[in-house]
C-alpha cells in the first residue's frame, strides 16, 4: 500500500474508489467499508483509496497509533492511503470546498464510500446528506454503510477501548473481527528475564491501549512472520528492590518468543493477545517465579499450538 502524507505531491490514479474516515481501530464496521472499496476498485480496474485524518478531528484518544492503523488498512487490500494532517488550517475548510478541491479536483474520485455517521468540513457541517447533494453537482457516486450494532450498541472504537482496558479480550475481538493487538518498538531493558533463562523483547508501545497487567499467550507479527510466545504486562513487583531509576514502578510490556534468537532491537513488532493466562503476581522468591513462568509457557503452547485460532478468555 502506498502511503501519501503530503497531498501536494499526489499523482493521478485511475478511477479512484475512495473511503473517507478516521477508521480508528479498523474494527468490524470499518473493515466492511474498506473491503468493499477494495473489491469494487478491483472490479472496475480502478484504485482503492483511503483518505484518513491525523490527529483525530474530535480529539478523541486513539485505540491505535497511526502506524498501526496504516498496517491494518494495508492488510485489507487498499492500494493508496492518504493521511491528511488535521490542523487548525484544515479544520477551517468548508464541507463543499473539501469535496470539490480535494476529492473531486485533486483525486478525481469516481466513488465515495462512508459510514452513515461520517461528518466532515468546518465545524463538522458536512454529513451524508451533504455528500448526496454534492454527488449530483460533481458527478461522483456515493455508497453509505449503515452503523453496525452488537448487543444493542453501535460498534465503536470507544467501546472497544473500554473492553480492552477491562481485559474483556473476547468481546473486543468480536467487535474488531481479529485479536486485540499492540504495535511497538523493541527497546533495551534491564535484562532481568534473560538472567532467569527467559530472554524477552521489551516493547515501547506506540501510544496504544493496553490490556490489564498479567501474562498472555500471544502471536507476534514480525517481518511477515507470525511467531508464538508469551507476553508480560506489569510493573515487575517481585523485582521492585532491584529496580532503579526509570525502571522502578514503570509499566512494562515484555515478550518471550519461543525458539527465537534474532537481534530485533529497534524493530517494530505487533503483539496479538490470544488468551490471558493469569494476572500479575508477587513471588516470594526467584525460584517460585521461574517455576511459574515455566508453567505459563506450557499453558501458552497448549493454547497456541493445539488451538491456534481459539478466541479464548479465561477469567482469573
Amino acid at each position: 500500500m502506498i502511503v501519501v502524507r503530503d497531498p501536494k505531491g499526489l499523482k493521478k490514479y485511475h478511477k479512484p474508489v475512495v473511503a473517507l474516515g478516521v477508521f480508528d481501530g479498523v474494527h468490524r464496521a470499518h473493515r466492511l467499508i474498506l473491503r468493499e472499496v477494495a473489491v469494487h476498485a478491483h472490479r472496475i480496474k480502478g484504485t482503492s483509496m483511503v483518505v484518513t485524518f491525523f490527529p483525530h478531528p474530535q480529539r478523541k484518544e486513539s485505540l491505535y497509533s497511526l502506524e498501526h492503523r496504516l498496517r491494518l488498512i494495508s492488510q485489507l487490500g487498499i492500494d493508496v492511503c492518504i493521511v491528511i494532517k488535521f490542523n487548525r488550517q484544515f479544520s477551517q475548510i468548508s464541507a463543499e470546498d473539501f469535496i470539490k478541491k480535494f476529492i473531486v479536483d485533486k483525486l478525481e474520485a469516481s466513488y465515495i464510500y462512508v459510514g452513515r455517521d461520517f461528518r466532515f468540513g468546518r465545524k463538522a457541517e458536512g454529513n451524508v446528506k451533504t455528500l448526496k447533494k454534492l454527488s449530483g453537482v460533481y458527478s461522483f457516486k456515493i455508497r453509505v454503510f449503515d452503523i453496525i450494532n452488537q448487543g444493542g450498541r453501535p460498534i465503536s472504537s470507544t467501546t472497544i477501548r473500554g473492553l480492552v482496558t477491562a481485559g474483556k479480550l473476547v468481546s473486543a475481538r468480536n467487535l474488531l473481527s481479529r485479536p486485540v493487538s499492540v504495535l511497538g518498538t523493541v527497546i533495551k531493558g534491564a535484562y532481568l528475564a534473560s538472567k532467569l533463562g527467559f530472554p524477552t523483547a521489551n516493547i515501547n508501545p506506540h501510544h496504544e491501549v493496553l490490556p490489564p497487567s498479567g501474562v498472555y499467550a500471544v502471536k507476534v507479527n514480525f517481518n511477515k512472520r507470525k511467531l508464538n510466545g508469551i507476553c508480560y504486562i506489569g510493573t515487575r513487583p517481585t523485582f521492585r528492590k532491584q529496580l532503579k531509576g526509570r525502571y522502578k514502578n514503570e509499566k512494562r510490556v515484555e515478550v518471550h518468543i519461543f525458539n527465537f534468537k534474532e537481534n530485533i532491537y529497534g524493530k517494530d513488532i505487533e503483539i496479538e493477545f490470544i488468551k490471558v493466562l493469569r494476572r500479575e503476581m508477587v513471588f516470594s522468591s526467584l525460584r517460585s517465579l521461574v517455576s511459574q513462568v515455566k508453567k505459563d509457557i506450557i499453558s501458552a503452547k497448549k493454547v497456541l499450538f493445539l488451538h491456534p485460532h481459539a478466541p479464548q478468555y479465561m477469567p482469573v
